[in-house]
C-alpha cells in the first residue's frame, strides 16, 4: 500500500496505490487522517491506482469525509477504476463524497462556494 501527498492550488491531493483492504488501510489510516486534518481543507483522493476496495476502505473514506465536513472542509474522489467505482456506487458513497473523472472537474467543485 502506498500513499502520496501533494498540494495543488489549495487542494490536498492524496494518491492511494494498492488495495484498500484490512492490511492496506492499516498501513495508511493514521497518515491519511493527518492529511485530512485542519479547518476548511479541500481534499482530493486519487483512487486511479486502487485495485480493490473493501468495506474498511469505504469506512476510511467516509469517516474522513464526515470529519472534514464538520470542519467546513470537503472531499472528492478522483478516477476510481471500473471495479472500485462500482463498489462505491453500490454502497451509495457518491451521495456523500462526489466522484470525478478529471482533476479540473473536481477542482472546480472543491474550490467553489
Amino acid at each position: 500500500m502506498e500513499l502520496q501527498y501533494n498540494e495543488l492550488d489549495r487542494i490536498r491531493v492524496i494518491k492511494v496505490t494498492g488495495n484498500l483492504d484490512i492490511l492496506g488501510v492499516g498501513e495508511i489510516e493514521t497518515k491519511f487522517a493527518g492529511y485530512c486534518a485542519g479547518d476548511d481543507a479541500r481534499v482530493l483522493v486519487d483512487l486511479s491506482e486502487v485495485d480493490y476496495m473493501a468495506s474498511i476502505g469505504i469506512r476510511l473514506l467516509t469517516i474522513n469525509a464526515k470529519s472534514l465536513a464538520s470542519r467546513r472542509g470537503r472531499m472528492a474522489l478522483l478516477k476510481p477504476n471500473a471495479n472500485v467505482k462500482n463498489v462505491l456506487e453500490m454502497t451509495g458513497i457518491p451521495s456523500i463524497i462526489p466522484m470525478y473523472d478529471s482533476f479540473e472537474s473536481a477542482e472546480a467543485v472543491l474550490l467553489g462556494s
